[in-house]
C-alpha cells in the first residue's frame, strides 16, 4: 500500500514536471495598435479605461498575466480563454474588421452587458477589479449608443 503512494506521488510529480514543458502562447507584445478600436470608434478615456481594466487581458494582443500563469496546467486553460476571446474579439484589430463584423461585435458586447456574461466569472473569481460595477456598465451603455449602437 506505502509502495503504491509513493510510486502514484512520483508518477504525479513526474507529470507535473514534464507539463511544464508544453510550449505556451504569448499574449504579451502583440503589433502596435495600427488597427485599434481606437481608429474605428471614438472611445472616450473612462470606457478606455473599463476597456483595459475588465476586458483587454482576453480580448486584446496585451495580456497581463499573473503569476500562476507561469505554471502548466494553469497556462493551458488561460490560453485557451485568450485564443477564445481575441477570435471573438480583439480590439487591437478591431480597425481591420469589416463594417458590418465591426457593428456586429459592438452589438455583442451590449448583449454581453444585458446578459452579465462578460467578463467571465471565472476571470472576475481572481480579478476582482475587472467585476464590471452599474456605473460602468452604464457607461459602456452610453457609449455604444453614441456609437450608433442599437440594442435588441
Amino acid at each position: 500500500m506505502r509502495r503504491t503512494i509513493k510510486i502514484t506521488g512520483a508518477i504525479l510529480i513526474a507529470v507535473f514536471i514534464l507539463i511544464q514543458l508544453i510550449p505556451r502562447d504569448h499574449n504579451e507584445n502583440g503589433p502596435k495598435r495600427v488597427n485599434g478600436i481606437d481608429k474605428v470608434v471614438p472611445v472616450p478615456e473612462n470606457v478606455g479605461a473599463i476597456l483595459r481594466k475588465s476586458c483587454n487581458d482576453c480580448h486584446s494582443n496585451h495580456t497581463n498575466y499573473p503569476w500562476y500563469a507561469q505554471l502548466q496546467p494553469f497556462r493551458l486553460i488561460l490560453d485557451g480563454h485568450i485564443r477564445n476571446g481575441k477570435a471573438e474579439l480583439n480590439f487591437d484589430e478591431f480597425g481591420s474588421y469589416t463594417p458590418r463584423r465591426q457593428r456586429s461585435r459592438l452589438r455583442a458586447i451590449g448583449e454581453s452587458l444585458d446578459e452579465g456574461s462578460m467578463p467571465l466569472s471565472s476571470y472576475t473569481m481572481i480579478h476582482r477589479d475587472a467585476v464590471l460595477t452599474k456605473e460602468d456598465k452604464l457607461l459602456l451603455e452610453n457609449w455604444l449608443k453614441s456609437a450608433g449602437v442599437s440594442q435588441q
